[in-house]
């Protein structure tokens, strides 16, 4: 029987100055005048007709993504920010996060988004080095960035965190090497580290560039991780690293399975419906015109999830975090016996990909290592027989 698991909200800011090659986020070039007081008057109207989901249930995290969200003004957010806790219940030590690139515009707004209630801030800073940063498509450059960083501290943030790739077109291990410890240097709560991948529906796939060989590339990896050991960053997920436990608390409820409901343009939703024992999926109108001209249906797409779908989920997401998976919390957040999933596990400890008891899942080191391989293996017809 499923369980309430922890809930979240996501907002979606669908408009960037200009589309990244690498993106493949529901994100849209702005060619007109920022439609900012008409998209937040949506939000509202989009959260009002979900209300009936929440079931009056408190919010842990909020995380206002994007798109880039910091084109919007610290008034806006504010008035955002305000109208929501008239709507909703928030937790005592609610994680509220912004996604802000580091152009000279959105600098001038972070004090504004502190006062505003943000209190945790995520920099798109992606690379230090200008002609990678080029190479990506994005609008700074690394004297922006490193600037930009420095603003977040004076502003008041003290829960920053830096997205940062890797395995960029013509990247050498060394300039790898040189991106992480410049940001390593700014001693954020938080870092992001992942590798550039060539997402479908992108210019990047379409175009590919010159990536650094497959060996370059694992190098990249296997000394990074070992420059975050040294500096004290604790790996909790596969691309995230947290000085002093400052984890990200959104990211962390997407991994263990937790409900979080999405409004914005292109907004998906995870709801867990207890009285109905099923899992709710929506997916709000993708096209912001669309969305803009909603009345009072945003949702373009509901769906329920289908139980070997919730199994296949929930390790896709577990599985990739380095902390102990409690089997009461699948059970719960899934609702599935444990019993299910049985064969799979013994098949994926004899291959050491995991160890499991009857209270914990855990990933071992070479599970981590071949995790794609892992995660497919609860796809197979031993994990969906019911």
């Amino acid at each position: 029987m499923l369980q309430l698991p922890p809930l979240s909200l996501y907002i979606h800011f669908p408009w960037c100055i200009q589309k990244c090659p690498y993106c493949d986020f529901n994100s849209h070039t702005l060619k007109t005048d920022l439609p900012e007081k008409i998209y937040i008057k949506q939000l509202l109207a989009d959260l009002e007709a979900d209300l009936a989901y929440i079931q009056q249930r408190a919010i842990q995290s909020i995380f206002l993504g994007g798109g880039t969200p910091s084109l919007f003004s610290p008034t806006a957010i504010h008035d955002l920010l305000q109208a929501l806790k008239q709507r909703l219940s928030f937790t005592e030590n609610i994680e509220i996060t912004l996604e802000a690139n580091p152009g000279t515009v959105e600098q001038g707004h972070f004090q504004g988004y502190f006062a505003a209630g943000i209190n945790r801030l995520s920099l798109g800073i992606q690379s230090l080095n200008d002609l990678h940063l080029k190479t990506l498509g994005r609008i700074h450059n690394g004297q922006t960035a490193s600037q930009a960083i420095e603003k977040a501290y004076n502003a008041g943030f003290n829960n920053v965190n830096l997205d940062l790739m890797f395995g960029l077109p013509q990247q050498t291990i060394a300039q790898a090497l040189d991106d992480l410890a410049a940001v390593i240097s700014f001693a954020p709560a938080h870092i992001s580290w992942y590798q550039l991948t060539l997402e479908p529906n992108t210019l990047f796939f379409k175009y590919p560039p010159v990536l650094p060989k497959h060996d370059d590339i694992a190098r990249m990896h296997s000394l990074g991780i070992e420059l975050l050991q040294q500096s004290h960053f604790q790996q909790y997920e596969v691309s995230a690293f947290s000085k002093a436990r400052q984890y990200c608390q959104h990211n962390l409820n997407y991994w263990r399975y937790g409900d979080y409901l999405g409004i914005g343009a292109g907004a998906h939703s995870k709801i867990t419906l207890v009285d109905e024992n099923k899992i709710v999926r929506l997916l709000k109108f993708k096209q912001p015109k669309t969305y803009l001209d909603a009345t009072d249906d945003f949702i373009q797409k509901t769906e329920f999830i289908p139980v070997n779908e919730r199994i296949f989920e929930f390790m896709l997401n577990a599985l990739r975090l380095f902390e102990t998976i409690k089997i009461s919390d699948f059970e719960d957040y899934s609702g599935v016996s444990v019993k299910t999933v049985l064969p799979t596990l013994q098949r994926a400890a004899a291959k050491q990909l995991l160890i499991f008891n009857d209270e914990t899942i855990r990933t071992t080191t070479l599970g981590k290592q071949f995790l794609n391989d892992l995660i497919e293996m609860f796809l197979s017809p031993q994990a969906t027989k019911c």
